[in-house]
């Protein structure tokens, strides 16, 4: 067992210690950035998708992210919320490495922790680290990723396959099969470069660990130092402070949210549109049927009214006539 401790290759080492740290910082660190989001400080892009995860996961994106900006034009968000985040995630990466790495020296490499300051340790070197590797991981993958995406429209164009891209395939699926060509290129270059950068930090800390004594105590020893070393002092102060914490963090969550409902400014307010009501059919033809026999009373109404007025139009026409014969003969006498 010792033997395969000390046969421990050097990205076995760094990826023990880098991955568990950086989920142990992730809720810590997550609560900030929704605070932060929450506050309107920062307005991220797009693609800050990768780069805000990166920035949660690892803390070797300290420093390179803002290099990756100035180095490559590349913008992953607006405002000086930014900044405040990675200021606030350099406290928490070193706790969560500190506590990793005690836990990895004694579990995994049964060795002392070489000081107090272990987190602090890790964290620098994992700094500097992800200084220089990952703005040439950026590049390189960067790069990879344009070969890639030229050579699989060059391979659709060869005459060899022109038939089946062109009559045989469909859009989609041409899409999906060069899509899957270069994405699978650049994925691999990724993992391979990322697994070199994990190395070197392995690599550093492996350095670390010659230097340190071994453990003295066995292994139920080490368990009950593990135990302990997450037990705190005094817990009920700590829990009054977590959750002392927790409500404030929570208050001022609330203060910084904004209203549900926006309400537009004067020069831009929107006309009022009425709610349609909800239809209904026996309602809408119960109202109907009472609309049309209406419709035919009043339409019966003005029949009658105009039926009246031309009787007594005919009616005073033949008094006018009759008149009109009993007055001849008295104007034609002799």
């Amino acid at each position: 067992m010792a033997e395969e401790r000390e046969a421990m290759s050097p990205t076995q080492i760094g990826f023990g210690i880098l991955w568990p740290a950086c989920w142990t910082g992730i809720p810590i660190k997550a609560v900030f950035a929704v605070i932060i989001m929450t506050m309107g400080l920062v307005h991220f892009e797009g693609r800050f998708g990768l780069a805000f995860l990166m920035l949660l996961v690892s803390p070797a994106t300290i420093f390179a992210a803002p290099i990756i900006m100035a180095m490559f034009d590349t913008h992953f968000g607006e405002g000086i919320g930014l900044p405040l985040m990675f200021a606030l995630s350099i406290p928490v990466d070193i706790w969560a490495l500190g506590i990793v790495g005690r836990t990895f020296f004694l579990e995994r490499l049964r060795k002392e922790p070489p000081h107090d300051g272990l987190g602090f340790a890790i964290w620098w070197r994992t700094a500097v680290i992800g200084m220089f590797f990952l703005p040439l991981l950026w590049w390189g993958v960067s790069r990879v990723t344009e070969i890639a995406i030229s050579a699989s429209h060059s391979i659709a164009e060869m005459e060899s396959l022109r038939h089946l891209y062109h009559t045989g395939l469909p859009v989609a699926e041409r899409i999906g099969l060069e899509l899957t060509i270069w994405g699978t290129i650049s994925f691999a270059v990724l993992m391979v470069l990322a697994a070199v950068g994990v190395s070197i930090l392995g690599q550093l800390i492996r350095r670390m660990a010659e230097r340190a004594r071994p453990a003295a105590e066995n292994y139920q020893g080490l368990i009950t130092r593990w135990d302990l070393m997450r037990v705190p002092a005094d817990q009920g102060l700590m829990m009054a402070s977590l959750a002392g914490i927790g409500v404030v963090l929570s208050l001022v969550f609330w203060a910084v949210l904004p209203v549900t409902t926006p309400h537009p400014h004067e020069c831009c307010a929107k006309p009022e549109v009425a709610v349609e009501p909800v239809f209904k059919p026996a309602e809408s033809l119960s109202k109907t049927t009472g609309r049309i026999a209406q419709l035919v009373a009043q339409v019966e109404v003005m029949e009658q009214q105009k039926a009246d007025a031309k009787d007594q139009t005919d009616k005073g026409k033949e008094q006018a006539g009759g008149g009109a014969v009993s007055n001849a003969p008295a104007t034609t006498k002799p």
